[in-house]
């Protein structure tokens, strides 16, 4: 079962869904990594996947559900290598 964004707790596995806004390529720490910004109306987290330069239906404007533990850097949440499940 999906939880908000704003209500999701840090540090545990948890299921959130949303429409993707952004879709970036920005290397960290010298590695690829493909950064979505995921909104659900509540909140925005940032998905990233490292060591990919692309992913097939990570698109701006495209639903998805991601699973996974949600972190903190600079006081932005983030999501790092989300399982995650394209909606329609």
């Amino acid at each position: 079962e999906a939880v908000s964004i704003a209500e999701a707790p840090h540090r545990e596995q948890v299921r959130v869904r949303g429409v993707l806004r952004t879709v970036t390529l920005r290397p960290r720490g010298g590695v690829p990594a493909l950064e979505a910004e995921l909104d659900d109306g509540s909140a925005v987290i940032t998905l990233v996947w490292l060591g990919r330069r692309r992913i097939v239906g990570i698109e701006p404007g495209r639903s998805l559900s991601a699973r996974g533990c949600i972190g903190e850097q600079d006081g932005v949440p983030l999501m790092f290598n989300p399982r995650y499940e394209l909606l329609p």
